[in-house]
């Protein structure tokens, strides 16, 4: 007979979400055995999908929910590797076939983040945005695919190096954010050097090889420009949406205008403008528009889109980035999170209606 305590402590683990694949733990078969014994003494064994920090991670949250487990008192934690086919039934019964996210059948609102031109914060515009849509609630991954200028990681605090499963790589996550860049994939420091074909290949993997598990939103952080990439998001993605981030300054939204044309021309719906760097405020509690005013606004208007948000300049969101700290982490309660806040909620009304299979007709 199982005692009420091993029944507890049973209960708690099937519930508890792993931090690899954001799943719980029923579902996963992680657990084979969990009891309790005299003196409130917890022992579980454990198959561990992957060695090194993910594993550890995995013993530490196990490891927490048995405490949590009234009457328990102490834990023991037996682990071992899952065998090759272990993993690779794992993920067979957690993914099935792959296929890329935002691809037909594909329920995940794809919005690429792109900028004529580099320096305007695309890439903080990005990462605040994915937080932000996070604390909404929504389940959100992000691409950094700006190959030649990656910066995502460092900015969402998501450092180290993914998990891999059988054959699926596993995103890093950090602020409730699913995150892959090439930036994992290269040595600290060296230039990425790729021609065509090598992009439109890692673009590829991106998309298809990493197990995002079908989020509500993809933000892919674009390269400036309409190079390679661009193109092979279209290709890729075909229903991706297009939010620009300009700056004030008519020069940066004049450049910017051009990703507005080619979203145009590959048929892809640019969904809004964000204006960035809008102002900051003085000591002496003035707005100080140091980069002009109406980018932004004459952008969206040339587009025939909304402006969605104008985002200021905030001491706390630099270094925050810095460290790894999103706004809402460096600056709570700052006008750039409400700025931020506002432009998620906007994000969320553009979602289009999609019908998951076009095929079919009725009548």
């Amino acid at each position: 007979m199982t005692d009420s305590k091993t029944e507890a402590l049973s209960s708690t683990l099937a519930s508890t979400i792993d931090p690899i694949l954001q799943r719980p733990l029923a579902e996963l078969g992680y657990i084979t055995s969990a009891r309790t014994k005299r003196l409130g003494a917890a022992v579980i064994d454990v198959l561990l999908p992957v060695p090194g920090p993910p594993g550890h991670a995995l013993i530490e949250t196990v490891t927490a929910a048995a405490r949590s487990v009234p009457g328990v008192r102490s834990v023991q934690i037996r682990h071992e590797l899952m065998t090759d086919e272990q993993r690779e039934d794992l993920m067979n019964r957690v993914r099935g076939e792959k296929r890329p996210v935002g691809g037909p059948g594909s329920s995940t609102y794809v919005i690429a983040v792109s900028s004529g031109k580099g320096g305007v914060g695309k890439s903080s515009v990005t990462t605040n945005l994915a937080v932000s849509l996070a604390g909404l609630g929504h389940r959100v991954g992000v691409i950094d695919a700006d190959v030649w200028g990656y910066s995502i990681p460092k900015m969402l605090g998501a450092e180290g190096a993914p998990a891999v499963i059988a054959d699926s790589i596993i995103p890093l996550r950090a602020h409730g954010v699913s995150v892959i860049s090439i930036d994992y994939f290269v040595p600290d420091g060296q230039a990425v050097v790729w021609r065509g074909p090598m992009l439109h290949k890692a673009l590829e993997q991106f998309l298809t090889d990493v197990f995002w598990d079908e989020p509500e939103f993809l933000l892919i952080d674009m390269p400036p420009g309409t190079g390679d990439i661009a193109i092979s998001i279209s290709q890729f993605v075909p229903r991706a949406r297009v939010l620009l981030v300009t700056t004030p300054q008519p020069t940066a939204s004049r450049v910017a205008s051009r990703a507005a044309r080619m979203a145009d021309r590959v048929d892809q719906k640019v969904i809004g403008v964000v204006e960035n760097m809008s102002w900051f405020v003085g000591d002496d509690g003035k707005h100080y528009e140091i980069f002009g005013s109406g980018g932004g606004a004459d952008l969206a208007e040339a587009t025939g889109v909304d402006l969605l948000a104008q985002i200021p300049i905030l001491e706390a969101m630099r270094s925050g980035a810095d460290r790894g700290d999103p706004v809402m982490v460096a600056a709570p309660g700052s006008e750039a999170v409400h700025a931020f806040e506002d432009l998620a909620a906007r994000l969320v009304e553009t979602r289009p209606r999609i019908r998951m299979h076009p095929e079919l007709r009725i009548g």
